[in-house]
């Protein structure tokens, strides 16, 4: 009796390990009040926080978390896109940004940011996604390090109810040979995921509280129950994956969040109530994917009052710059 309560004692905290484990933030540096680099980790770390992602190498950052295990995700930035489809350039990127740190625990490379078809540099990331996947491959690191790309909902054409989600016909050309790719390499697929705008989008359609994921019942759509807007939006991208082929593509939310100032449903109370019911729901998984949990990044670390667009854009932050949380949150 005693080693069975043994094992158990053993097993339950790696249930608990687990569920935070679904749970990153993501570090963005577009303020002018923020804490150093190694004040950042030192805040992971203090907070629980195992996950963080970064929206280019920069290396005051990869310095700081040398050692510290937190798990990475690594962006591509926009503007080098095109050079990275040289296999040379790549090569030199892998070397410098990634091999350089072998003590940084790098999990996922993100070769662009919610690029769409319409861009310029949108035929560029693919081939960049293949020349970084070479030289990952090289260095013999394919199986620790993931090569994906960020995309947004809007690729979506519909996604409502969620299991007729499909891509846009304009969005199709580009993302079906990207998630080929996913899944002849065992990646997934980085999703930003925001209620918050589909919500700010639709107000007279969306109930407020199921974007919030604080729905008293169950909202059915489609014939299928869900808890909240979060789920709905995540199984119309898997919907959407499934007709293009590829219905083994994991989706890892690289980006979900909701702001506190800028807009009427932009509250501390909102943002607060949306953070804590996002990081309960993801320990579980979707009515399309019910295994969990889910990896999701929140966004972002940081207000960042350097940020471009709308009034809301500055007010992400799960901390305020002086390193105070603006909720209670528990990342652990």
């Amino acid at each position: 009796m005693a080693s069975i309560f043994l094992l158990l004692g053993l097993l339950i905290p790696s249930l608990k390990i687990s569920g935070a484990q679904s749970i990153g933030v993501c570090y963005g540096k577009l303020g002018d009040n923020l804490p150093s680099e190694s004040e950042v980790v030192e805040l992971y770390n203090t907070n629980g926080i195992g996950k963080m992602r970064i929206y280019w190498p920069d290396e005051a950052t990869l310095q700081a978390l040398r050692g510290s295990n937190i798990e990475l995700i690594v962006d591509v930035p926009r503007d080098k896109l095109q050079s990275l489809t040289d296999a040379g350039a790549a090569s030199d990127w892998v070397r410098n940004n990634i091999l350089a740190f072998p003590d940084v625990n790098i999990k996922y490379i993100a070769v662009g940011n919610e690029i769409h078809p319409d861009y310029g540099e949108a035929s560029s990331v693919l081939p960049a996604m293949q020349s970084i996947q070479n030289a990952i491959n090289s260095a013999n690191l394919q199986g620790q390090i993931k090569v994906s790309t960020a995309i947004d909902t809007s690729l979506l054409g519909k996604s409502y109810p969620p299991n007729d989600g499909v891509f846009s016909d304009a969005a199709n050309g580009y993302i079906t040979p990207i998630a080929r790719f996913l899944a002849e390499n065992g990646s997934p697929l980085l999703a930003n995921v925001y209620p918050y705008f589909a919500y700010t989008g639709n107000r007279d359609s969306i109930d407020l509280q199921y974007a919030l994921a604080n729905s008293v019942g169950i909202v059915v759509e489609g014939g299928t129950r869900y808890r909240s807007l979060f789920e709905a939006q995540l199984d119309s991208l898997y919907a959407a994956l499934e007709k293009v082929n590829a219905p083994d593509v994991k989706i890892v939310v690289s980006e979900s969040g909701w702001p506190s100032e800028g807009d009427p449903a932009a509250t501390i109370e909102n943002a607060g109530t949306y953070y804590r019911n996002l990081i309960d729901h993801v320990k579980g998984g979707t009515p399309k994917r019910p295994q969990g949990p889910i990896e999701t990044y929140l966004f972002a670390m940081f207000d960042e009052n350097q940020k471009q667009g709308l009034a809301t854009e500055q007010h992400f932050g799960v901390f305020s710059p002086n390193k105070q949380p603006k909720y209670e949150l528990s990342f652990r």
